[in-house]
């Protein structure tokens, strides 16, 4: 998702009381509830249905982490009970019915609990993503793969072109952090298809491609860092080359969140890209980032000064032993025993499952390449133009302090063609928002503001002419 912060499940204590009822017709349909989180609100709505031979089956949605038709392994159903067991993500749901469309239950998943009531819908809510582009589109669309020869890895995705092109300039789209698809869906925002549809219309080619290992891209992404990514970005604009629609002296990039740290290695690394957009990119390291992105999302969450700080120390004892724990086998002890605070050999399985997931999660390449990199000598090198914008309540990459170090970086390295932009009222997502919280973002039906559309495209044809 956007930089460096993956959403999931996190369950707090919660107690609450069973009351009993009587279940009188069918469990099947859509079953909706919310759980509430420290930092969001969390809907959760489970589909029941019967299987050919009659036997009770289920899916899991969370529209808000972009979770979908996740494995109900068991469904339970009893004249006054609901139980749905959901190994995938270690969870189980308990129930008592007190009317036939209502439960009040409690969700348990890594040991902790909370309340979820449950209530029957007659369909699945809907999610109203208005800026989704849909057909007829009065342009090209075609589905394209090409191969990154240093890698040798087949990559994925879509080219959207203007009718009748010749020439036109054009852009390579480059994603945030983590394992994302060519549009960059996140909570059923598609930011990138949006961009794409919006630039082809006002005569600008799109590409825009699978991560590896999503889609149609082939890799993995846990193996590779943000190096490898930027080798991929400039077999993207090699194949751009290729096509006779496009001018190859103004073919530039894109780049979301990490993706903006991505865009200036490859621009520093070949001549022939003609300009590059950073949205929500990082100018400072990423350990930085991190300590900032923590305290801003636990601050808006309501958490107090205290809790924020012991965060803050949690986050400085892992980063230190992932960077300077040379011995795996003592690596992996010494985390386990600070995530769990010395009481890893004393939890039971479900909570070690947990525990050795947020391992797995942070040591990685790209992880630790992330952790040190700073972007600053990078961005003195850029010469091609750059347009830099961060929304004013971005709490995942801070527009202060991100700005400032972009700014002074690119004119310090001498790059006269540098416009850098805080964008009152937006979020990560360049979304109009209250509080800038992540919980927002699948809130909002917005995708992305329209001036920021504007902007780029504006700025893309007055450099590229």
């Amino acid at each position: 998702m956007s930089l460096f912060n993956k959403l999931a499940i996190i369950i707090l204590f919660s107690s609450f009381t069973f009351v009993t009822g009587a279940q009188e017709s069918s469990v099947t349909g859509f079953w909706s509830g919310k759980i509430q989180l420290p930092v969001m609100t969390l809907e959760m709505i489970f589909n029941i249905s019967e299987n050919d031979s009659g036997k009770l089956v289920a899916t899991l949605d969370v529209p808000m982490q972009g979770a979908k038709d996740i494995s109900v392994s068991e469904v339970i159903s009893t004249q006054d009970s609901l139980i749905l067991k959901v190994p995938q993500i270690m969870g189980i749901y308990k129930g008592r019915f007190i009317t036939a469309d209502s439960v009040e239950g409690q969700w348990h998943q890594s040991g902790r609990y909370l309340t979820l009531n449950l209530v029957r819908k007659e369909e699945a809510p809907v999610i109203n993503r208005p800026q989704t582009p849909k057909p007829p589109f009065p342009y090209l669309v075609e589905e394209v793969e090409y191969i990154n020869p240093e890698s040798g890895f087949k990559l994925a995705g879509t080219l959207t072109i203007p009718e009748n092109a010749n020439g036109c300039p054009a852009v390579v789209m480059i994603s945030g952090s983590g394992a994302q698809d060519r549009d960059e869906t996140i909570f059923e925002h598609k930011p990138f298809w949006v961009i794409a549809d919006y630039f082809a219309r006002n005569g600008i080619a799109v590409l825009r491609i699978d991560d590896r290992g999503v889609g149609g891209s082939e890799g993995n992404i846990r193996e590779a860092t943000s190096e490898d990514f930027a080798g991929d970005v400039l077999a993207g604009i090699d194949f751009l080359k290729t096509r006779k629609e496009i001018n190859p002296e103004k073919i530039g990039l894109t780049g979301h969140s990490e993706g903006g740290l991505i865009a200036p290695i490859a621009a520093t690394k070949r001549e022939d890209i003609a300009f590059i957009i950073l949205m929500a990119g990082p100018g400072i390291n990423g350990e930085q980032i991190l300590y900032e992105q923590g305290e801003l999302i636990n601050r808006a969450g309501g958490l107090t000064e205290s809790q924020i700080e012991q965060n803050k120390k949690m986050q400085k004892a892992i980063f230190d032993i992932i960077l300077n724990e040379k011995d795996s086998a003592t690596q992996i002890d010494r985390l386990q025993r600070t995530y769990s605070g010395g009481m890893y050999f004393m939890l039971d399985s479900t909570r070690k499952q947990t525990v050795d997931d947020r391992i797995r999660a942070v040591n990685t390449p790209w992880f630790k390449f992330f952790l040190t990199y700073d972007p600053y000598p990078t961005l003195t090198k850029v010469s091609c133009p750059v347009l830099t914008m961060i929304g004013e309540k971005d709490l995942q990459v801070p527009p202060k302090s991100n700005l400032a170090a972009i700014e002074k970086a690119l004119t310090e390295g001498g790059n006269k063609n540098v416009k850098t932009m805080e964008l009152p009222g937006l979020n990560h997502l360049f979304q109009n928002c209250k509080t800038g919280t992540i919980s927002e973002y699948a809130e909002i039906e917005e995708t992305i503001d329209v001036k920021v559309l504007e902007i780029m495209k504006n700025w893309i044809i007055e450099v590229a002419r």
